[in-house]
């Protein structure tokens, strides 16, 4: 008999100044048994991020053909194609190829260096590619946030990224490559 997912209940107030966006969002994230709470979180940070009320999870960690994350417009079209890690370049290169925007979120320290330098010439080639990496350390501050049921803040302002609950604040940081 398979595993099945675990569900988590978040409610996530996100404040982003940047983009004038104040919205509270209660969400619902089922964790493939495979999956760690860190990439969780940083599924999570993503979705804060890019918040939209037409931004939703996809299937993406077991589908190939499904984002982490996408937006679509009214007629069907990926607008912004979200995914978390590293996933394999032809992958990106396909979602390249679908949507209008698409943004890794890769994090894992010196193997998401390694990953990124690996592919950079050809995610070069892709003109609607942005490649954010998540420090270690930025990461798993955000995995201890992790609760079956979370009450999380997100605060975007000048660049700078803040995610916390009432115990605990993560200053985000991201190192953009592409």
């Amino acid at each position: 008999m398979a595993a099945k997912s675990t569900v988590f209940k978040a409610t996530v107030q996100i404040a982003d100044m940047e983009r004038h966006y104040y919205q509270d969002h209660n969400l619902t994230l089922a964790r493939h048994p495979s999956e760690t709470d860190e990439r969780m979180m940083v599924r999570l940070l993503a979705f804060a991020l890019h918040a939209d009320e037409h931004l939703v999870f996809g299937q993406g960690m077991t589908n190939d053909e499904e984002a982490d994350l996408w937006q679509k417009d009214l007629t069907g079209a990926i607008e912004v194609w979200i995914d978390v890690g590293m996933p394999d370049e032809r992958l990106i290169r396909k979602a390249c190829g679908r949507a209008r925007q698409v943004v890794v979120y890769c994090y894992g320290g010196r193997i998401a260096e390694m990953w990124y330098a690996q592919n950079r010439a050809q995610f070069a080639r892709q003109k609607n590619l942005t490649i954010i990496n998540l420090p270690l350390e930025t990461t798993q501050a955000l995995a201890a946030l992790a609760q079956r049921t979370m009450d999380l803040q997100c605060l975007i302002q000048d660049e700078q990224v803040s995610f916390s609950d009432a115990n605990t604040s993560v200053q985000v940081e991201r190192i953009s490559y592409c």
